[in-house]
Formats: structure tokens, C-alpha cells, sequence
């Protein structure tokens, strides 16, 4: 191969020096300067979008794929599942990986693992196929997602870290609406493979932006890989999420279940003692002792755990006990991501810097506990026009708790500890999905979906509604711990205006701090 030498641009402003010239793979080519701000949202957006789509987008193409491979219903967790579980594995190894191996690399190879795993997908031609290549894919989707974070939010300052949060809610809010009604489409206007071939024009995308414009980052000594942390946290979170996302459907008293969740718990338990006694340990327990980083992390766990398991139910109390369609489904369900970014850019842009932390995760949370609860009213012959607007209260409630608590969360963590913190966080967050689904897939198991009127079985919407009611604790027990935040502690992050040093020629305007806000 012959790399070709680009000399530099023409000459800057002033008539300075142009642009120096950047490798890329075996070529230079002239280094076009984006902000690292810009470039690091661009291919994080893209890469989450890509990666919390996919969990919504294939739950709706699993019955097509059963009569494709001639399996039973049962069958097809193990599609679900399998990602899931190496979700667990490899995200609390991905901020030691991105510290040690450069966190560009790794989100790019995270990218490319992801991107191509879903090709390999759409090309399955059995069952097992499919979930090996599934199990691939999380290798990529647990890399993502820390290691993308922890970029955000090194180069976005603290005083702009509420930004950053809002730009996080695109995806978070977005993908799991679009999936089901993408899905819909995909499935019955062309194929079941179409939900995994339609991870490749992103993925692309995402990865030739981040190869020419990210910038590398490592960390200077992040210790020797500690293999004994990463077993016992890989098989440890593995264990737990495989028994709590299979419990609702196996039966929380198999033995297989019970086994695996009580094993996971032990060695996860082993792990806190092994990490605490490293120098260098995989996961960083010790920041837990951050009471800021501690309670955020806990709350948003609850938080999660009532957001996305109504988001699982809502479309089965529409399609199986309403009898709509899919599209339909996905329809009226999408109000609840016009909530979530109107909420984020409500809480960005006005509402944290007044008001703090404490007080608007604590709101919101009370705003989703009213808006779940509210939701036991809808029946048969209610329109659904009320239920599109619980949706949109339930996402601008629940806006405003995601920007607040990811801008508060690293506010007291240093650069060096962002990676690891990350991983952390965002173990936290995929437990709290995972043992919400699980709670209100028992509820809706416990009540029963159905009963029998005058000899004939129909759709039994208390069961949705009693998972409604459920969620609705949850948020508002996740209210309560957010009381436990400390507002002077995430004090950087509340300001009024952020200076602007981007600009040529700009003088820069000194961030207004607000008043010292009650701890």
C-alpha cells in the first residue's frame, strides 16, 4: 500500500500556519480542526442511538424471526438475553480499557464490534447463530456507552456538564420510541433482517466521523489489567442480569434462577473485597465513598428502573390489551421522547442552574410518579389522546432527572477517575433497566393479562395497571433517596452562563454562579 502525502491548508488567519497533517489509517490528510465538543456529541449521539434502538427495534421482529426458524416463543428470550448478559460483562471492563488503550480506539472498535455484529445478525441462519452474534454485539454495546461518556464528559468542563447531559437525552429518549414503529415498518414491509441491517449506514457513519476528527485520550498509569476484577464483575453482573431477566418468565422459585442470582450476588459480593484490597483495581469501589457520585448513581438506578420498565409495558398494554396495532403502538407511545428533550432542554437552559440538583431530580421524580399513576385510569373507551399526554408528562418529567443527575454526578470526580466512574454509572443504570423490567413483568405475571368473561378470555388491564401503580413507587421512592443530595457539592455545575472562548477574537464572559443553594 502507498500512503500518499496532502501537504497542509492554505495559510490560517493572519497569514499563520495551516493546518497540520493528521494520519489517518495509512493516509494524511489535511487535519480539519472541529471542536472536540461537536466531534465527541456527533459519533456519542450516533453510537447510543444506534446501540439503545437496537434493544426496542428487535423485541418488536422476535415473532417474525420464531416462524422464520420454526422455534418456540420461549426460545427466543435467549435472543435478548444473550445481549444482555454481555452488555454486563464488558461494561465494567471498558473505562479501564479506554484509560489504557486510548478511549478513541476503543470507541471506535466498540463501533466497529457493534456495527458489524449486526450485520452477522441479519445474515443468521439459525437460532444459535443469531444469539452468538448477538452475544458479539453486547462486546461492542458494553464498550459504547462508558467509554463514549467518559469522553463527554472529559471534555466538556464542569460548569458545562449540564450541557453535555442534554445532549445525552437525544438518543436516550428517541431510540426506544422509534424503535417499536421503525421495527413495525421494517418487519412488514420487508424483513425481520432489516431491524439488524439498519445498524450499517450509522455505524459507518459514526465511525468514519470519529476516525478524522476525534482526538486520543489516555491515561497515564492506569495499572496493569486486573483479571481477577474483571471475572469476578463479568461473570458476577452476567449471573444477576441472566436470573433477573429471565426470573418473570421461568419463575422466580427455579432452582436455575435462584441459583444464578444467588451466585452472581456472592461473587459480586467477593468482588467488593477483592477490589477494595487492589492498588489499581478494575472498578474503583472506592469512589462510592463520593457522597455526590454515590447518591446520583442510586437514584438514577431507581429512576431508570421506573422509566424504562413502563416503557416495556406500555406497548404491551396497548397491543395486547388494547388490541392496537404495532405502528399504532409506537405512535402513541413516541410522545414520551418529545417530553424527554423538551424536559432536558428545560431543566439545561433554566431550570439546574436556579434550582440544583436535589430539588428537580426530586420534582421530576414526582412528576413521573403522578404521570404512572394517572395511567390506571385509561381503559377501553378512554381516548387516547390522555395516554399520549401522560406519555409527554412522563418524558419531560423524566428529562429533567437524566440531565440532573449525569451533570451532578461527575461533578466532584476527578479526570484521571472519569473512566472508571463511568463504568460504574453506567452498571448502575443497566441493573436499574434490568430489575425494572423484571419487577413489572411480575406484576403483570402475579395479577394475570387476561380472564375469562362469559366463557371467553379477554384482555384483564388491571394487571397494567397494577404495573403502572408499581413503577409509580419506585419513582417516588427514587424522590426520596434524591433527597439525599447535596447541592453545594455539584456547585460547579450550576451556572448561569458559560463562557465563550471559542470564538475568535471573543472576550471571554465570566460564568455567573448562583446563590448557595440549602444542603
Amino acid at each position: 500500500m502507498v500512503a500518499v502525502r496532502f501537504k497542509a491548508g492554505p495559510p490560517g488567519p493572519g497569514g499563520g500556519p495551516g493546518p497540520e497533517p493528521r494520519w489517518v489509517g495509512s493516509l494524511f490528510v489535511p487535519l480539519v480542526r472541529i471542536n472536540p465538543k461537536i466531534s465527541v456529541s456527533v459519533v456519542f449521539v450516533a453510537a447510543m442511538f444506534m446501540n439503545i434502538m437496537d434493544i426496542t427495534i428487535v423485541n418488536v421482529a422476535l415473532p417474525s424471526i420464531g416462524r422464520q426458524f420454526g422455534v418456540s416463543e420461549a426460545s427466543l428470550d435467549s435472543v435478548a438475553v444473550g445481549y444482555l448478559v454481555s452488555l454486563a460483562v464488558f461494561i465494567p471492563a471498558a473505562g479501564w480499557m479506554g484509560d489504557r488503550l486510548g478511549s478513541k480506539r476503543v470507541l471506535l472498535f466498540a463501533i466497529a464490534v457493534f456495527t458489524g455484529a449486526s450485520v452477522l445478525c441479519g445474515l443468521a441462519d439459525s437460532l444459535p447463530e443469531l444469539v452468538f452474534f448477538r452475544v458479539i454485539q453486547g462486546v461492542g454495546g458494553g464498550m459504547l456507552t462508558p467509554v463514549g461518556m467518559a469522553m463527554l464528559f472529559r471534555t466538556f468542563p464542569p460548569e458545562e456538564r449540564v450541557r453535555a447531559s442534554s445532549i445525552l437525552t437525544v438518543p436516550t429518549a428517541v431510540a426506544p420510541a422509534l424503535g417499536p414503529v421503525l421495527g413495525g415498518l421494517l418487519v412488514t414491509d420487508l424483513s425481520w433482517r432489516w431491524v439488524f441491517f439498519v445498524n450499517l449506514p450509522i455505524g459507518i457513519a459514526a465511525f468514519a466521523f470519529g476516525l478524522v476528527f476525534l482526538d486520543e485520550h489516555r491515561q497515564p498509569h492506569p495499572g496493569r489489567f486486573d483479571l481477577p476484577g474483571f471475572l469476578l464483575s463479568g461473570i458476577g453482573f452476567a449471573l444477576v442480569m441472566f436470573g433477573v431477566s429471565e426470573g418473570p418468565s421461568r419463575g422466580w422459585h427455579s432452582a436455575g434462577i435462584v441459583g444464578s442470582i444467588a451466585l452472581g450476588a456472592v461473587l459480586l459480593g467477593s468482588l467488593v473485597v477483592v477490589e477494595l484490597r487492589t492498588s489499581k483495581p478494575l472498578l474503583q469501589l472506592r469512589l462510592f465513598t463520593n457522597r455526590l457520585f454515590r447518591s446520583t448513581t442510586v437514584v438514577l438506578m431507581i429512576a431508570v428502573a421506573a422509566f424504562l420498565g413502563v416503557l416495556f409495558v406500555v406497548p404491551l398494554f396497548f397491543q395486547i390489551g388494547l388490541g392496537l396495532t404495532a405502528l399504532q403502538s409506537g405512535l402513541n407511545t413516541f410522545p414520551e421522547a418529545i417530553g424527554v428533550m423538551a424536559g432536558a432542554q428545560l431543566a439545561s437552559r433554566l431550570l439546574y442552574p436556579r434550582l440544583g440538583p436535589r430539588r428537580l431530580i426530586a420534582g421530576g421524580l414526582v412528576g413521573v410518579a403522578v404521570a404512572e399513576a394517572l395511567m390506571t385510569l385509561i381503559g377501553f373507551g378512554t381516548d387516547l389522546w390522555w395516554m399520549r399526554l401522560l406519555m409527554f408528562a412522563l418524558g419531560i418529567s423524566m428529562g429533567q432527572v437524566i440531565v440532573s443527575a449525569q451533570a451532578a454526578s461527575f461533578a466532584t470526580i476527578s479526570n484521571a477517575d472519569t473512566g472508571q466512574a463511568s463504568s460504574l454509572f453506567n452498571s448502575g443504570r443497566q441493573l436499574g433497566g434490568a430489575f425494572g423490567v423484571a419487577i413489572l413483568t411480575t406484576v403483570l405475571a402475579a395479577v394475570g393479562t387476561t380472564h375469562v368473561i362469559d366463557g371467553r378470555s379477554v384482555p384483564d388491564l388491571r394487571a397494567y395497571h397494577a404495573a403502572f401503580l408499581t413503577a409509580a413507587g419506585l419513582a417516588l421512592l427514587g424522590a426520596a433517596v434524591a433527597l439525599t443530595i447535596k447541592d453545594a457539592d455539584a456547585r460547579a455545575t450550576m451556572v448561569r452562563r458559560v463562557a465563550r472562548t471559542d470564538r475568535p477574537g471573543a472576550e471571554p464572559s465570566r460564568p455567573r454562579p448562583v446563590a448557595d443553594s440549602a444542603a
